[in-house]
């Protein structure tokens, strides 16, 4: 039986803000459909995820204010940065989104951009809010873990 190849992930993007902010119940791989200046901006690693979301609409998944900077050699006929742009799921995938969404509390939320075979990939993640007294514990127990850390080393 033949090694599986390791899967190259090349990043493009991270949400860092998305881990502060929520706590990540389920994670999904899913496409995205995009323009040609979009794809090259992406590339060159111009996308910003920090305040976007994915919401379904009519049985589709859609990526909105997810800013992808105007490709610089650009013509006239570049994308416009702060499109909705849709997501491709599995249609199983996107029915159990929709039923976890609509019975409220939970938000689609993405993750990271990256490339993968070529294909240009968004993580998306089923996600719960978080309150503000619970970023301040997250934050206190991250630093108390940092210190241990930095003690057990330093023994």
């Amino acid at each position: 039986m033949p090694k599986k190849e390791k899967e190259s992930r090349h990043l493009i993007a991270k949400n860092k803000k998305a881990f502060h902010d929520y706590d990540i119940m389920e994670r999904f791989e899913a496409g995205i459909v995009l323009q040609g200046t979009e794809v090259k901006a992406a590339r060159d690693h111009k996308v910003n995820l920090k305040e976007s979301y994915a919401r379904v609409e009519n049985q589709e998944v859609w990526l909105v204010d997810c800013h992808i900077s105007p490709y610089s050699f650009g013509n006239i006929q570049n994308h416009e940065p702060l499109r909705p742009r849709k997501l491709l799921l599995h249609r199983r995938e996107i029915m159990k989104l929709g039923g976890e969404i609509a019975r409220g509390g939970l938000t689609l939320v993405p993750l990271g951009m990256y490339l993968k075979e070529g294909n240009i990939k968004v993580e998306l993640a089923l996600a719960k809010g978080r309150k503000l007294y619970d970023k301040r514990e997250q934050a206190r127990r991250k630093t108390i873990d940092r210190d241990i850390e930095i003690a057990i080393k330093t023994r």
